[in-house]
């Protein structure tokens, strides 16, 4: 049987592993086991960190239309049905957007549901 050299491969398969753990501490950035393993963690987190981050704009959102409709007279818990019975397809991310940046928009929005 040939001789195979692996060389070329096993270092090229090492340094894409060790790329992705760029700035990663000790030797998690460097040492190969280490590395994979650090990495098995940190996508893991990732991926759950992405579904957490759209939990935690809806919140911000809804706390942020709160702020402005009860300041206007109505509670978020009264806003919402109002609007879906008014037919005003905005969503909450619109809805927090005109609350922050464009209150007198957001005015309206209320004055239409009331």
């Amino acid at each position: 049987m040939t001789r195979v050299k692996r060389g070329i491969v096993a270092h090229k398969k090492r340094k894409a592993l060790l790329k992705y753990t760029k700035g990663f501490r000790w030797g998690r950035k460097s040492k190969e086991a280490l590395a994979k393993e650090a990495l098995l963690h940190a996508w893991e987190h990732a991926f759950r960190g992405r579904k957490e981050k759209k939990r935690n704009f809806r919140a911000l959102w809804n706390v942020k239309i709160n702020a402005l409709s009860r300041a206007s007279g109505i509670k978020y818990s009264q806003l919402i049905p109002a609007l879906k019975k008014a037919n005003i397809k905005l969503d909450r991310k619109i809805l927090a957007e005109l609350a922050e940046h464009e209150p007198k928009v957001f005015e309206k929005v209320i004055a239409a549901v009331k």
